[in-house]
């Protein structure tokens, strides 16, 4: 070992030695854990959710799972056939109508208009079966983003960009070759292109083969009186006009109506049913849904709401660790023992962020686990997370705690005022993430606030994230942040960096 590094680890151990014998601040980080977890859990025990069936509530079904094990959306108008081994389908789609319900004009007269929402989709499919959350693969065309293949619900690859017209129509073809499922689009059924191909693991040797349509909810979103947003989506529907249908392969017997996912109603009649006309060899499908990751609901993350407050405790600490030398004049005792002033704050940091990391970590995961235990046995459907993601979630919070107390402290070293830093430091970490997650400021400031500022640390708690495929209210009240989470983190990172190096160089020029 080093001389240099045998001093840093003295000044280390005086350093957590000196934290440690000060019981007020050893019981005022306890005190923050501590209110992060009963914060989180008096959140996680007052959220109750149930779904009507008539006049009784019932509890809420688990949402489909796709094969990446996220929680799907899995809703169409489906018409296919079995095709056991390889083969394909080819189509040719003339149309694609829809119809939005928009806010009624008139009380009690429902204002329904045509038009195609963006992401409406109508194509041709190859799907494991008829199971909501099936393995499949798709080549469509959409409402505004031209043809695309996708499979797994998170996957899409972007075909020819422009519409589709009776004269100007758009022939689709998906073919299987074992495992594989490769997609091409063509303007003239001569001349094809291939868009891309996609390989599903076990994909059995009987799938289902067909047409589908499908149309999201169209979203609209309005200034909320308090300067926040909201969101509302309404009903939609699409149509797709198909005919030169030609399947290859060993595909017997006729075709087959399916309405996947379809809601019912108490009645247990179908809600907004789909539905398929024939009309010699052409054939319209109508559905309404989404084939799509669920990017709405409760999240995993959700028992974490009271970090912000636990946080706030920890500044304290933090700040009082450096300033209480100041204030009783015991740091120039210190840098004796340490002539070497950077290393001395580095030590005095390194403390503190290993002491706010132990004490953050098994508030985190108690919050985290005992809280979503809660919120299901509530009747919460909380949207799935795989388990890395959740290590990421939990290690991640107590990690923002960490460089969050450090820079309080190099706040508090590089102000020297007590009052001063806690301001500081709670300004810049704790309000920017306060005032951007609820309905104070527009969505662009607030994406702003969480992109520049240290409370971009907070993206680390995001579990589900956006797809470009699927329209959603991406938005901090919704839960989703404009940065990934370890980049929101590496901003916390940098800012904490930045204002350590400026309290040391402040360290070493001025007399303590």
């Amino acid at each position: 070992m080093s001389a240099g590094s045998g001093e840093f680890g003295r000044l280390l151990r005086a350093e957590w030695t000196k934290f440690r014998t000060v019981r007020g601040w050893v019981a005022a980080m306890a005190a923050g854990a501590l209110v992060t977890v009963l914060l989180g859990l008096l959140s996680a025990s007052g959220s109750h959710a149930s779904c009507g069936a008539g006049p009784v509530e019932a509890a809420c079904p688990p949402h489909p799972v796709g094969p990446g094990g996220e929680a799907v959306t899995d809703k169409f108008s489906f018409v296919h056939r079995s095709l056991t081994g390889d083969g394909g389908i080819t189509v040719r789609l003339t149309s694609l109508t829809g119809r939005i319900r928009k806010p009624d004009a008139t009380p009690g007269v429902r204002n329904v208009v045509p038009g195609v929402v963006p992401w409406a989709k109508a194509g041709v499919m190859v799907k494991a079966g008829t199971r909501q959350g099936a393995p499949y693969a798709a080549v469509m065309m959409t409402g505004a983003h031209g043809v695309r293949m996708q499979h797994g619900f998170t996957h899409d690859v972007a075909g020819r960009p422009g519409g589709v017209s009776k004269g100007s129509p758009r022939w689709l073809r998906l073919t299987r070759s074992g495992d594989t499922l490769t997609g091409y689009e063509s303007a003239d059924g001569a001349r094809w292109t291939r868009i891309g191909a996609a390989t599903l693991a076990g994909l059995p040797r009987t799938v289902r083969i067909g047409m589908f349509a499908t149309s999201p909810g169209d979203l609209t979103v309005t200034r909320a009186d308090l300067g926040g947003s909201v969101a509302a989506e309404r009903f939609t529907e699409a149509t797709g006009e198909f005919d030169r249908i030609a399947v290859e392969g060993d595909a017997p017997g006729g075709w087959r109506d399916d309405d996947i996912g379809v809601t019912l109603g108490p009645d247990g009649s179908p809600h907004h049913p789909g539905r398929a006309t024939r009309s010699g060899g052409a054939l319209s499908v109508t559905g309404t849904g989404d084939i799509a990751p669920t990017v709405e609901g409760p999240t995993v993350e959700d028992p974490l709401g009271g970090a912000p407050a636990g946080l706030l405790l920890m500044i304290v600490v933090a700040v009082a660790f450096v300033t209480a030398e100041y204030r009783h004049g015991l740091i120039r005792t210190t840098l004796l023992a340490g002539p070497r002033r950077g290393r001395t704050l580095l030590a005095k940091a390194s403390a503190l962020g290993l002491a706010a990391f132990a004490a953050a970590l098994p508030a985190v995961a108690v919050a985290f686990t005992a809280g979503g235990r809660i919120l299901r046995a509530n009747g919460n459907v909380l949207l799935p997370a795989p388990p890395l993601t959740q290590v990421r979630v939990v290690v991640g919070t107590a990690v923002l705690f960490a460089l969050a107390a450090v820079l309080a402290l190099a706040l508090g070293a590089l102000l020297r005022r007590g009052v001063a830093a806690v301001v500081t430091a709670a300004v810049a970490i704790v309000v920017p993430h306060v005032v951007a997650t609820t309905s104070v400021l527009p969505d662009g400031a607030a994406r702003w606030l969480l992109r520049v500022t240290p409370a971009a640390g907070f993206s680390v708690q995001q579990s589900i994230p956006e797809y470009p495929h699927v329209l959603g209210h991406y938005t901090p009240i919704a839960g989703f942040y404009p940065l990934p989470p370890l980049a929101g983190l590496a901003v916390l990172a940098g800012h904490t960096a930045l204002v350590l190096g400026l309290a040391i160089l402040r360290l070493r020029r001025r007399d303590a």
